[in-house]
């Protein structure tokens, strides 16, 4: 029979020399010492399935004698009841991070975090705005593993409260975080959410001026618009029919005025692929406008007041038109709806070439490099003969 241990004490164990160490106190709770001078309490137990293990209860500096005797009737209690206390400790760690990663503000910073690599820059920016703008504070107390229809669309209906034109792009947001979790293992897969009438669902296309009386009023309307920056910058959404992040996001260093061209990175595309818009006169005139008002900055369009971004925040241009007027009418990507459906009707220029400008070309190995087609003379054109007929509605 095993001799049994005498039971430590306070006095012992501030006198004893480190090649006395391990110290036993019985029922397999001892002290170490580890080479640092360090003195660390250790359970010695077996498991269920009869194997040897030793359970970690805490540093001497922070748990005293009685704190670690304590612990370890607790330890033994679940021996005694065929349980295996470290195995249980480490699916109580394992189940706190899992509650921790599952908050709903956690979850959609890791959602954003990892498709970030594979977005443009403005798509990114519009996902993070939306996310942390609406999403995140109705839901920062929820989890995504328990969060559940009512609370989901409860949410997505103070997006389209506020920003109609935004709660598609929340549901489909919410949609990903949750696929996410799922994937993550933080949500089970039995747990759909039914988003269908949680929020008002867009009708039809994205709203835009296609009939030549709402473009006419349109083009004075932002001719009009008393801030300078913002109506310059619908101005160039207007002229060359760009996406409204991109637009708001132009950097100096890609414009080349002396061969009127745009040349914007691929990283800032949707589509990820480079591309050249072509820039007509009005276009140039609407960017020599801005020089002095950047100061040699690396941005076309400076920030307005208290915005946070480092240029033009991109939610400016579709506010501005609300405020002309055009809530529901025409939003700040209706400028390339509007340039596919006029300029094709009025002014019959070639389909393919719209395409080639609205850089909706087909994904090959050619678009790898910019998008320098068959069509870039005639997108100059094209280009051209679109910014004359919009500066002729103004008559």
């Amino acid at each position: 029979m095993p001799r049994r241990a005498t039971p430590l004490t306070p006095l012992r164990i501030r006198h004893a020399s480190p090649d006395a160490y391990p110290l036993w106190d019985g029922d397999g709770l001892h002290l170490i010492l580890t080479p640092a001078g360090e003195r660390h309490w250790r359970l010695k137990y077996y498991r269920p399935d009869g194997r040897e293990n030793r359970l970690a209860l805490g540093n001497l500096r922070e748990v005293s004698l009685a704190q670690a005797r304590v612990a370890c009737s607790e330890a033994r209690a679940l021996v005694r009841l065929g349980r295996d206390p470290g195995a249980e400790r480490i699916a109580a760690k394992q189940a706190a991070r899992r509650k921790a990663g599952a908050a709903f503000p956690t979850a959609a910073a890791h959602w954003l975090a990892k498709k970030q690599p594979e977005w443009a820059l403005a798509t990114h920016r519009k996902a993070k705005y939306v996310v942390d703008t609406y999403l995140v504070p109705k839901l920062r107390h929820e989890s995504v593993a328990t969060l559940g229809s009512k609370e989901a669309n409860a949410a997505l209906d103070s997006v389209a409260a506020v920003a109609p034109e935004l709660a598609r792009k929340a549901r489909q947001y919410l949609n990903g975080i949750l696929e996410e979790a799922v994937l993550g293992g933080l949500r089970d897969e039995g747990r759909p959410l039914l988003l269908r009438r949680g929020t008002r669902r867009h009708q039809g296309h994205i709203p835009a001026a296609t009939e030549l009386k709402q473009v006419r009023a349109l083009v004075r309307a932002i001719e009009a618009y008393p801030t300078a920056v913002t109506r310059a910058a619908l101005q160039l959404a207007m002229y060359t029919a760009m996406r409204p992040g991109v637009v708001a996001s132009a950097r100096w260093e890609d414009i080349d005025a002396t061969l009127a061209e745009w040349h914007v990175p691929g990283d800032r595309m949707k589509m990820r692929h480079a591309h050249i818009v072509s820039l007509p006169r009005q276009a140039l005139g609407v960017l020599a406008a801005m020089r002095p008002l950047t100061e040699g900055g690396e941005f076309v369009f400076p920030p307005l007041a208290r915005q946070t971004t480092p240029h033009l925040h991109r939610d400016s241009l579709s506010a501005a038109l609300r405020r002309m007027g055009f809530q529901g009418k025409h939003a700040t990507h209706g400028f390339r709806g509007m340039l596919r459906t006029v300029a094709r009707e009025r002014l019959d220029i070639d389909p393919d070439v719209l395409e080639a400008q609205l850089a909706h070309a087909k994904r090959d190995e050619v678009q790898k490099a910019y998008d320098r087609t068959t069509f870039n003379q005639a997108r100059r054109k094209a280009m051209q003969g679109w910014a004359d007929f919009l500066d002729g509605m103004k008559a």
